[in-house]
């Protein structure tokens, strides 16, 4: 496959994939759907990190862009715009791993909720995560209704994309080094189909 068809199939995969981290950090926000949750404070640091958000979001868009328009033949389009598709991808690396290792605190740490004593509490806190496997403990939170199936959710979706974002900026990485090594082969098939 060409570099460049490469990079554009990427770039047009990493679009949906931060669009969905960004709407799953906006949504943390707001537990049990309601916005009063967030005017009293009462959300985890984990969502206060804006993984999703900054991470897989803006910090994978940039590179999205960049990537596009490098497949593009639009932007720099030959091996000095490869080898800065490889910064730019290292830049959605990073992003997806600060993305990632937020959701993994934020599934591990648990949700800040109210228990029977009427006080907010992080119950979880302490558990190491066996509190996901186990559904009978998550009545400890009273309020936000259902806060651990929503937050473990949203945490587990934000997992799965960054998951995704950082596999397919290696594999920009990848395809960026051999695009700069090699060259692009987009105009030698323009020129192919010419004749």
């Amino acid at each position: 496959m060409c570099t460049g068809k490469c990079s554009r199939c990427i770039a047009i995969t990493l679009y949906p994939l931060v669009l969905l981290s960004i709407v799953c950090n906006i949504i943390l926000f707001f537990p049990g759907w309601n916005v009063k949750y967030v005017r009293e404070q009462h959300i985890t640091p984990e969502v206060a990190y804006l993984g999703g958000l900054i991470g897989g979001g803006f910090l994978v868009l940039i590179p999205a862009l960049y990537i596009h328009l490098t497949g593009e033949g639009r932007c720099c389009g030959n091996r000095f715009g490869m080898f800065l598709s490889i910064i730019v991808a290292a830049v959605g690396e990073l992003g997806a791993a600060y993305s990632f290792i937020v959701a993994i605190l934020g599934l591990t740490n648990g949700p800040l909720c109210k228990d029977d004593e009427d006080k907010w509490t992080r119950p979880f806190l302490k558990s190491n995560s066996t509190y996901l496997m186990h559904s009978a403990s998550w009545d400890a939170c009273t309020e936000p209704k259902r806060v651990v199936q929503f937050n473990m959710g949203l945490f587990f979706t934000l997992i799965a994309a960054s998951s995704l974002q950082g596999t397919l900026c290696a594999i920009q990485i990848i395809n960026g080094l051999v695009g700069c090594l090699c060259g692009m082969c987009s105009k030698k098939e323009e020129i192919l189909q010419e004749t």
